[in-house]
């Protein structure tokens, strides 16, 4: 039997960074084996014209491919996908993408608020959200909402923040349900993603 969809993934990887952000993801995928079973998918705050080097940087960083998320795209497994800068990027079901406007004149693009609040209500106990370094409270809330609907939530803690905004900000708020160094978050994710896969 054919199915319609050969698309698996055992999990959904969601990421919300600011400043120091392309680092820490950096440190982070440089961790990840090429058969890793979840699908990422990172909003960072970055200028609008440097999405697509920082997706290439990104690529060049670990054995996982990565590239810019356009309107409709499926997440997959041991794949990123990097939220444009011009508009934010949302889950319009679990396993499709996409990007609105709402809300407008955003202080950030893409909103990581708007971007996790979109997530809790497609996304499971077998998916991961991750806070990281970053200027200000944007995600906190979004994490918070996460966490709620039983995703496991991380944020990044201080010693090893470059800016400890918010995720000081998440962990302030109970959003984050584990506060782990940046060295410890990929063999955590590695831990979790192991024991999420299920055989065929």
């Amino acid at each position: 039997m054919t199915r319609s969809n050969p698309v698996r993934t055992d999990g959904l990887l969601l990421i919300g960074a600011s400043a120091g952000g392309p680092a820490a993801v950096a440190a982070i995928i440089k961790q990840l084996p090429a058969d890793f079973r979840a699908a990422i998918v990172l909003a960072q705050h970055v200028d609008s014209v440097f999405v697509p080097t920082l997706a290439t940087w990104l690529s060049q960083q670990g054995v996982l491919p990565v590239r810019v998320a356009v309107e409709g795209d499926r997440p997959e497994s041991g794949r990123m996908l990097v939220a444009d800068s011009k508009r934010h990027l949302v889950f319009k079901s679990r396993h499709r993408l996409g990007y609105t406007t709402v809300p407008e004149n955003s202080a950030h693009y893409p909103s990581i608020d708007t971007f996790f609040q979109s997530a809790a209500r497609f996304c499971s106990a077998n998916d991961v959200a991750i806070l990281l370094t970053g200027m200000g409270r944007d995600g906190a809330a979004g994490l918070k909402l996460l966490r709620e609907a039983g995703v496991m939530t991380i944020a990044q803690d201080a010693p090893s923040s470059a800016v400890y905004g918010m995720p000081k900000a998440a962990a302030e708020a109970d959003a984050a349900k584990e506060i782990l160094a940046l060295n410890a978050i990929a063999p955590r994710l590695l831990s979790i993603f192991r024991r999420n896969v299920k055989p065929i």
